[in-house]
């Protein structure tokens, strides 16, 4: 399958930077009321601690938001993405000016711990699969703006991708069947855009579906809600032909023995749509009044 989207050091920076000027605005409006009480030549420097154990992930979403409001501001990560830290670590420094600081505080926070709370769930579920074939997937479940910066934390957290949005891969569900006529008419209508997809993958609900989609030539197949009896069916059926992928009710007590099925990918919505917010504290030390 092709890869449709960066997470190289550049992109990450372009898209955080386009993350924080919405956030600020947002957040900010048209100023800070409470940071303005501070003397703006006041220089500040605070630490973020962790106050649980994860999986750190949106060091460049804290790094945009706190430029965009102090362009000279100096960040030290003591923890860096995709590393974990335990409860009470300082997970990174930061100096510059103290208004900017306190206006970033909130914002830069809100991103630190979505973005570690979906690599940590995701980790965990990775974990869970380790040493079968089975890899871990995201959704489109995401929250509405940030579904790019969810999908890296997902792939921060050891997890794979799967598209990104409408526009990048073909998944054909139980309605598109329906309004196509038939599987093998859906598939026939998808090899006209195959080329522009990143993949074509077709979502199959019983295993006569399944037959009928790999006759058809389906390269990738969603099994939707199967039993495990059904599942090893399935990979039975399959024999290596089709990539094959777990959707629907995956929960982690369930997780490994779905794995142990055979499968090729296990999709979980909940990883980016039920995510635990981890806690992180920003605690101010020493203000000056000389520029640093």
């Amino acid at each position: 399958m092709k890869k449709s989207f960066d997470f190289s050091v550049d992109a990450l920076g372009v898209l955080a930077r386009a993350d924080a000027r919405r956030a600020l605005a947002e957040d900010v409006g048209e100023g800070d009321l409470t940071s303005g009480l501070i003397d703006p030549a006041c220089q500040a420097g605070a630490q973020v601690v962790a106050r649980e154990a994860a999986v750190l992930c949106g060091s460049a979403w804290v790094e945009a938001t706190v430029r965009q409001l102090d362009p000279r501001a100096r960040l030290v990560w003591r923890v860096l993405d995709g590393q974990r830290c335990h409860a009470g670590q300082v997970v990174f420094e930061v100096h510059g000016q103290a208004q900017a600081l306190l206006t970033a505080e909130r914002t830069a926070l809100n991103f630190l711990q979505l973005l570690s709370g979906v690599a940590t769930k995701t980790a965990t579920y990775v974990e869970q699969v380790r040493g079968t074939r089975a890899v871990i997937v995201d959704t489109r479940k995401t929250v509405p703006g940030l579904r790019l910066a969810q999908k890296y934390a997902v792939v921060t957290g050891g997890g794979t991708n799967h598209r990104v949005g409408l526009y990048d891969a073909v998944l054909i569900k139980e309605n598109h069947i329906a309004a196509a006529g038939g599987i093998a008419q859906v598939l026939a209508r998808a090899a006209e855009v195959a080329a522009r997809a990143d993949f074509v993958e077709i979502e199959v609900e019983t295993l006569d579906e399944l037959a009928q989609a790999l006759d058809a030539g389906a390269r990738m197949v969603l099994l939707d809600n199967m039993s495990l009896i059904e599942l090893k069916e399935a990979v039975r059926i399959n024999r290596g032909r089709a990539i094959l992928e777990i959707s629907g009710g995956v929960t982690l007590d369930g997780l490994r023995a779905l794995a142990d099925t055979g499968v090729d990918r296990i999709s979980i919505g909940t990883l980016t749509k039920d995510v635990k917010a981890v806690d992180f504290s920003m605690r101010f030390g020493a203000v000056s009044a000389v520029p640093a």
